[in-house]
């Protein structure tokens, strides 16, 4: 069997797609909004703002790193390069587990907006939803295993209708309640003196999670033409679409719906924002678009977790089995049903939860976290490899060396000032998943060490 990947199978515009599919627009809101809203009140806009600032840093040192040494591993072959190959696992094991834990976050809703469609009834049942959710998870592991140009055309066609149907959406309410909004926001909600420590950095966590996923166009670098720059330039371009798209929504919510409108929408926010605006059927565009973007962050999350595992493993650091690639497919495919079989196990072991509103906001608190994690790692690494050669030129100084470093430290004491207000669960598992990391970095074979920078 193979053990390259297809090259040259994916563009620019996928890229793109690529990266606006991993955050999901509309997953995210659905998922999210009722979370961030609870948090930070009518500071939500802001707070997504501002973490998008703070994530756009990051991504600045993402574009760097990945034009200076293109790797499906991403943030673990850098930081293996720049800080050590401990630190490098540590980095790439947070994408793995967190990847892994977002199978539920990502099925849920997927079995929720369908349930939606055919029975509304059912839509509450949290067995039905799970039934569902493993069907999904089922049809996009086919998706994904049978090659990334697929997977790529797939995904350029759901982003597309599922931005038209927001911004669908976000017109009509501006239009309807733009003079009567529910919450009136002003320019003091968008300051950042309006915030203080704890909400903001509760605020940033939560909307981390919003946009966690967009650096799965830097795992297919090496399935991308023009490898060099084309993922980090698709991955700058989706983080404005999605900054964008999130603040937008964010403000169409505390326009169209009341407190106690927002408290019930669970994650449903997006159908019932809709559900406001449109008579039926037409509100059901909603509902299709969380299906869509649902099923699209499921594929760049799977898409994610495989490529690093298979970076991974082809250094040497886990088992040799997932860097095989299949011969006809060119897709590491025992990477992809591994990550499909612990969707299934998690799914499975979420119906010991009281609810699916609980499941959610554990696994979104935990993912945002560990997502700082790794993501301040990256930012640590760009800054220190280019610390010299970014000093001739503005624009570089900006974006390999004061944006990662602001963004790196702003988000780690974000996450430790979140991970304090945890409850005893959700830190075990936020930190305890991170730390199993040590089981197979002890046990790691010796072979050919990750990239050299120099």
């Amino acid at each position: 069997m193979s053990a390259e990947l297809k090259k040259d199978s994916l563009g620019l515009v996928h890229s793109i797609a690529m990266g606006v599919a991993g955050s999901a627009p509309t997953f995210s809101i659905s998922a999210t909004m009722v979370t961030l809203i609870g948090a930070v009140g009518i500071l939500a806009p802001a707070s997504l703002i501002y973490c998008g600032i703070l994530v756009l840093g990051i991504v600045f040192a993402y574009m760097h790193l990945n034009s200076h040494a293109p790797n499906a591993g991403a943030s673990y072959a850098w930081v293996s390069a720049i800080f050590g190959k401990r630190l490098g696992f540590f980095a790439g094991w947070a994408v793995i587990v967190s990847s892994a834990l977002f199978m539920v976050s990502a099925t849920i809703p997927a079995g929720s907006a369908t349930l939606l469609l055919i029975s509304p009834k059912l839509a509450d049942s949290q067995i039905a939803v799970t039934a569902c959710a493993v069907a999904w998870l089922m049809v996009v592991t086919v998706v994904v295993v049978k090659g990334i140009k697929l997977t790529g055309k797939v995904q350029v066609i759901m982003t597309t209708f599922e931005l038209i149907i927001l911004s669908v959406v976000a017109t009509a309410a501006i239009i309807e309640f733009g003079p009567k909004a529910l919450h009136a926001l002003s320019w003091h909600e968008f300051s950042p003196l309006a915030f203080s420590p704890t909400s903001f950095a509760n605020g940033a966590i939560i909307a981390l999670f919003f946009f966690w996923g967009w650096d799965v166009s830097l795992n297919l670098t090496e399935e991308t033409r023009d490898s060099k720059k084309s993922p980090g330039l698709g991955a700058v371009a989706a983080m404005i679409v999605v900054i964008a798209a999130f603040t937008a929504f964010a403000a169409v919510t505390l326009t169209v719906l009341s407190d106690d409108e927002i408290a019930k929408s669970g994650t449903n926010i997006v159908f019932d924002v809709a559900n406001k605006l449109f008579p039926a059927p037409w509100s059901y565009l909603a509902v299709l678009a969380l299906m869509l973007s649902t099923i699209g962050n499921l594929e760049t999350s799977m898409l994610q977790f495989s490529r690093t595992m298979f970076a991974q493993s082809r250094d040497g650091v886990l088992d040799r089995r997932w860097s095989v690639v299949h011969e006809e497919w060119l897709t590491p495919h025992w990477a992809t049903f591994l990550i499909a079989a612990i969707g299934l196990i998690l799914l499975v072991s979420s119906l010991t939860s009281e609810s699916i509103a609980t499941v959610m906001k554990a696994s979104i608190n935990i993912i945002g976290v560990q997502a700082a994690y790794y993501y301040g790692l990256a930012g640590m690494a760009c800054a220190w490899q280019f610390r010299r050669s970014c000093l001739h030129s503005a624009f570089n100084i900006l974006t390999m060396l004061i944006l990662p470093v602001i963004s790196a430290l702003a988000l780690w004491w974000a996450a430790v000032l979140t991970v304090m207000t945890f409850d005893w669960i959700t830190t075990a598992i936020a930190v305890g998943s991170l730390l199993l990391g040590v089981i197979p970095l002890v046990r790691r074979h010796r072979s050919a060490a990750p990239i050299t920078v120099s």
